[in-house]
């Protein structure tokens, strides 16, 4: 069996579950909590049991997070499913 393996210059697209929470900063059971919350997008299914995050929806869910002043830091950059963020007190 061949093993795929990216050019290093090359970033993955999608994030296993474990490596999507490190990329947004936070542990895995918090990651899931707000997948669950819906501030983070649900999981692609790439093939039967395999799943992984897409990096660009991370992206744009992370830029939706409130901000210390409680509005977003940008649009959802074409997330659809973000949320709707109301504001913090």
């Amino acid at each position: 069996m061949t093993k795929h393996v990216l050019p290093p210059n090359l970033p993955p697209r999608i994030l296993r579950r474990e490596a999507a929470a490190a990329y947004v900063g936070v542990c895995p059971n918090t990651f899931d909590e707000m997948v669950a919350a819906g501030t983070m997008p649900e999981p692609r299914i790439l093939h039967l049991t395999c799943k992984g995050y897409d990096v660009r929806q991370l992206d744009a869910a992370v830029d939706a997070l409130p901000s210390r002043g409680g509005r977003p830091a940008a649009d959802h950059g074409g997330w659809t499913d973000a949320p709707q963020i109301a504001s913090a007190r």
